[in-house]
């Protein structure tokens, strides 16, 4: 008793917030999907029907399903080979300086994020780089860097070091070595800031609306646009729900090769 009593103190504001603000508002949305679209007052009517999901399934969102993951996947990689280093130097070479470089890592998030991709915006504005698919993947990389970073610093700062030196005594080059012994201890961190950046990469819309055009449509652009002018609301809950079930899917899979790498 006094276990689940335990459990139930520790685990219930949790479970409660998760309720809440989580799974609450995705039964409505998942509630919306099957609604019927209406172009009066309200927005989604009965009766009950797939159409929204037929639509999404439609090949003309095939460009854009295959798009969002494009440059989710490219923004991830793109983030891994930047973080990589700064992380490794940060965590073995900082010294005493190494809270005040991941504090200037963490600066971004002091200010808005939707400042900061119109400050992008004003950059690319002259350059004939705006509205492109560069500018897209640039933003993104930019906006989450440091949830790569961060979970990488972690991962290279908990490694020993040790066995990269050994490594060195017995022979090795730095691409074996790194191949063989530092890649491996940091797969952990390589996995979880893969997904912190994947996620919400895949989900965002304010990056591809205000540095990407027509062409550059991603899920979540096209989503937003249901929800606002498009007034679509049953489309829009649809598009989020097949959202939701690639994102559950990419955890799915990360988990398993996490467990077989830890």
């Amino acid at each position: 008793m006094r276990t689940a009593l335990r459990r139930v103190l520790v685990l219930g504001p949790a479970g409660v917030w998760l309720a809440v603000f989580f799974l609450a508002p995705m039964a409505l949305v998942a509630q919306y999907s099957f609604a019927t679209r209406d172009l009066g007052i309200l927005r989604v009517v009965l009766p009950w029907t797939t159409q929204a999901y037929r639509s999404v399934l439609d090949p003309a969102f095939l460009p854009i399903f295959g798009r969002t993951v494009l440059y989710a996947g490219l923004t991830t990689v793109i983030c891994l080979l930047l973080g990589f280093p700064l992380a490794w130097f940060i965590a073995r070479h900082g010294g005493r300086w190494r809270l005040v470089l991941l504090a200037a890592v963490l600066i971004p998030f002091w200010s808005s994020f939707l400042a900061r991709i119109y400050a992008w915006k004003a950059l690319l504005d002259d350059t004939g780089f705006l509205f492109t698919d560069g500018a897209v993947i640039l933003g993104l990389s930019y906006g989450f860097l440091p949830f790569m970073v961060l979970p990488l610093y972690v991962a290279c700062e908990r490694m020993d070091y040790r066995q990269v030196e050994a490594s060195y005594d017995l022979g090795h080059g730095r691409l074996s070595t790194f191949w063989h012994v530092v890649l491996p201890g940091v797969a952990p961190g390589v996995l979880a800031g893969s997904l912190l950046v994947f996620v919400p990469a895949a989900g965002d819309f304010v990056t591809p609306k205000l540095l990407g055009g027509v062409d550059q449509s991603t899920f979540g652009s096209v989503i937003d646009d249901q929800f606002r002018g498009g007034n679509n609301w049953p489309l829009g809950s649809a598009m989020a729900v097949v959202l939701l079930g690639l994102v559950v899917i990419v955890l799915i899979v990360r988990g398993k090769r996490g467990e077989d790498v830890l």
